[in-house]
């Protein structure tokens, strides 16, 4: 039996291959980290994860102007996801757009927060641009 509904894989699949400029940005810093980034992760069957940090159970969700009306839909959305142990970070798009590394350096900061103050590293061969 599956988890997680055919459906769901399918759009979360879907999500991968057709991410937005700012997760393409923020992934494009994140992947190299360790423990390891996820995106477009599938949660319960129910709600689909911009990027996450397994270990550290971090969501991250980009939020574009769309949901200044999705307001009541995004705070359900964060208290089911705490529920399940999950903490939840909101970036504006056009804040990592105009600043990519200094999202990426907050989602480091919040990562580690939620290691017990274990950093992740970047995996071997690989550098963060300075800030």
């Amino acid at each position: 039996m599956r988890r997680i509904s055919k459906a769901i894989t399918e759009h979360a699949r879907r999500m991968r291959r057709e991410p937005t400029p700012a997760e393409r940005q923020l992934w494009k810093l994140l992947s190299r980290y360790r423990p390891s980034f996820t995106r477009q992760l599938s949660i319960d069957d129910r709600y689909i994860i911009d990027l996450a940090n397994r270990t550290a159970k971090l969501a991250i969700e980009l939020d574009g102007s769309q949901h200044h009306e999705q307001l009541r839909c995004d705070t359900e959305r964060t208290a089911y996801l705490e529920a399940q142990g999950w903490r939840v970070v909101r970036l504006w798009n056009s804040d990592v757009l105009s600043n990519p590394e200094g999202a990426a350096l907050r989602v480091l900061a919040e990562t580690a927060e939620c290691l017990g103050g274990t950093h992740p590293q970047p995996s071997v061969g690989s550098v963060m641009p300075p800030a």
